[in-house]
């Protein structure tokens, strides 16, 4: 029993290594994924979610046409790269890539600076909330309809998959938040002046006594 408690009271001290252990592994997340942003590859594999989003759709030059031209990851169809290209998939990829690529420095740099990283991880917060609506928009996140009787909600494709882990991302955001705006009043309070208020009652004892 004894050693029971030691490893809970141990346990319980382990919030501050938790958040940074999160937060680093949220940075990687988005460093790595948003470096392959820039591989054609990654690129063409988000097509679908792109595509068919009300709100990213517009970013394609041609968003209704994607179904005939994709491919299959480590496959090189030199006809259909050229119309990824036409249609600004590779530009549109680009840019989400750098937008990860600064959420993942973001959330990093709460290491030196408490604001920055709280910046980062509310972006890092809302970032899921547009990745989970393509189970919403997007058919194949959903298992198609091709003959087995394990199809449509809830049975998630690869794509599906993917996505719904975001959910640990959306959470563990909400965590590291937590844990830059607590040392954000911590350290606030640690710097506080002192009043002339706070002084003066003190000052009436000494001279009382």
């Amino acid at each position: 029993m004894n050693l029971y408690i030691d490893f809970l009271r141990v346990t319980s001290r382990g919030g501050s290594l938790g958040a940074n252990l999160i937060r680093i592994a949220l940075a990687i997340v988005f460093l790595w994924i948003g470096a392959l942003k820039f591989v054609p590859y990654e690129a063409d594999s988000i097509t679908p979610l792109v595509a068919q989003s009300p709100v990213m759709s517009f970013f394609y030059e041609h968003p209704k046409e994607y179904a005939q031209h994709m491919t299959n990851e480590g496959q090189l169809v030199p006809e259909q790269r050229k119309w990824q290209q036409a249609n600004n998939t590779y530009g549109f990829s680009r840019g989400l890539g750098t937008l990860e690529i600064i959420i993942g420095l973001l959330v990093l740099s709460n290491f030196v600076s408490r604001n920055l990283g709280l910046l980062g991880g509310l972006l890092s917060f809302f970032t899921p909330f547009v990745t989970l609506s393509f189970l919403i928009t997007t058919p194949e996140t959903w298992v198609a309809a091709l003959g087995d009787a394990q199809h449509g909600f809830p049975f998630l494709s690869e794509h599906g998959r993917l996505i719904i882990k975001d959910t640990v991302i959306l959470a563990g955001a909400v965590v590291i938040m937590a844990d830059s705006a607590k040392r954000l009043l911590l350290e606030r309070e640690s710097v506080k002046p002192v009043t002339p208020a706070a002084v003066r009652p003190s000052l009436g004892k000494e001279t009382h006594a």
